[in-house]
């Protein structure tokens, strides 16, 4: 216990000489075995974060860390190398992030984020150049869509783009459309899937999506307290998770490295779920195989996670940061 203690006290002392608005720590969960911990060391200057950090996506190939932040006059993308030092901001036609993707090509890289802000540039999925440059926009900018238009957003959360260029949008966080969306590289539409409701299918505030190596979509179904997952060829409802969900619903998902487990951030108990990825086949039943337990009021809200090391950033919306969480072993 001695030992213990002065652990935790050399820790609260080096992020207080680090100067983070909010001391953050993490410790196995229920008795599990712990999988992660926390890097006290990135940041290197965290007095960066001027704002709410709402999300966070890594440039594996590159060694980059992007994060979406909002708040009145403040850099609304950051941009960190692995390491923790700060490189640049950028902030043209960024209204209100909520979610960020970067997608690598053979050729290039670039930065998808989605926006719900009500302004001149919300309500739009936006891709951007890793300078900031803007590339493509869809939806129409400051106007808030019907699920009955593909390419007509409201609040749109979260963004995940395939090698192939396929991409897929959950729609939204809050506003009238509840839908998971599969667009072509060129935009067009694939295939469609969800309304408002708490049926097979169907959704409460999708707020988070991302694809496995065996083809399936899976989707936080936030206020329904589950996670869907559907055929990306097809759309088709595969199965759903729900009894890892009983205390507050999924925020985030994305997968390890190693596709092995599934981190699912969970915003009001400070906490992220490590779950047991399936492989092929049935979905099955939802599986805890380890969590890490966030200080009171942290508000993880949507995680990425580095497919080279491992290294797993989570944006916390009420600590106003982000962290990185290093895997043991």
């Amino acid at each position: 216990m001695a030992a213990a203690a002065a652990l935790l006290v050399l820790l609260l002392l080096l992020r207080a000489a680090q100067g983070l608005k909010a001391f953050n720590y993490s410790f196995p969960w229920n008795g599990q075995q712990q999988m992660y911990e926390l890097d006290i060391g990135w940041p290197k200057l965290p007095e960066y974060f001027t704002g709410q950090t709402f999300c966070v996506a890594v440039d594996s190939l590159h060694g980059l860390v992007y994060v979406g932040q909002r708040g009145e006059n403040v850099p609304k993308v950051l941009v960190f190398s692995e390491e923790g030092y700060f490189l640049y901001s950028w902030n043209d036609t960024v209204e209100m992030p909520h979610g960020i993707f970067v997608l690598n090509t053979a050729t290039d890289s670039s930065v998808w984020i989605t926006d719900v802000g009500t302004g001149k540039y919300g309500h739009t999925v936006k891709q951007y150049s890793p300078s900031g440059k803007l590339l493509q926009v869809l939806g129409t900018p400051g106007n808030a869509g019907s699920s009955l238009i593909p390419l007509q957003f409201d609040q749109p959360a979260d963004i995940f783009v395939e090698g192939s260029g396929d991409i897929y949008v959950v729609d939204g966080d809050g506003g009238m459309n509840n839908r998971l969306l599969k667009l072509s590289d060129d935009y067009k539409e694939i295939w469609l899937a969800g309304t408002n409701g708490t049926g097979i299918g169907q959704f409460r505030i999708p707020h988070s999506v991302t694809v496995d190596l065996f083809g399936r979509v899976w989707v936080a179904d936030r206020d329904n307290k589950r996670i869907q997952v559907f055929d990306k060829v097809t759309g088709e409802w595969l199965g759903s998770w729900s009894s890892c969900f009983s205390e507050d619903g999924p925020y985030s998902v994305r997968f390890t490295a190693n596709h092995k487990y599934l981190i699912v951030a969970q915003l009001n108990i400070n906490r992220l779920a490590i779950l047991a990825a399936p492989p092929v086949g049935s979905i099955g039943d939802c599986v805890m195989v380890s969590a890490v337990q966030m200080a009171d009021e942290t508000k993880p809200h949507l995680v990425d996670v580095d497919m080279k090391s491992g290294a797993v950033y989570v944006a916390e919306i009420g600590a106003q940061q982000v962290q990185k969480y290093i895997p043991l072993g």
